[in-house]
């Protein structure tokens, strides 16, 4: 059996540590983007802990996931890139103006130089 230790101690101890812990209230919407897809959290828990001057968010919530569509496939980007030498927002500007083709995005860039 462990021994239950009062949350005021607990508290306390964490407060001599550095650790510092603060719920976020009020939090109506929480999203993360990546390349093919997005995360919505609608109504999360957020707690925002900081030990030592570095912020850890944790969040409590069942996410919606939605495929985005106007996302550029990060291969096609890598793809442009090697074929043209551009960076990586020339090569992702390309392939955006030229409905995400990577043969027309490889043209655009190579007529322009």
């Amino acid at each position: 059996m462990s021994p239950r230790i009062d949350p005021r101690q607990m508290k306390r101890m964490m407060k001599q540590l550095g650790v510092q812990t603060e719920e976020i209230e009020g939090v109506e919407e929480v999203r993360m983007l990546t390349s093919g897809k997005e995360y919505i959290f609608r109504k999360p828990e957020v707690t925002m802990t900081v030990v030592q001057g570095q912020k850890t968010f944790q969040l409590v919530g069942e996410p919606e996931i939605v495929e985005r569509e106007d996302a550029v496939p990060d291969e096609d980007i890598k793809l442009v890139m090697e074929q043209t030498g551009a960076d990586y927002e020339e090569a992702k500007k390309a392939l955006e103006e030229n409905d995400r083709e990577p043969a027309e995005a490889i043209i655009a860039i190579m007529s322009n130089r």
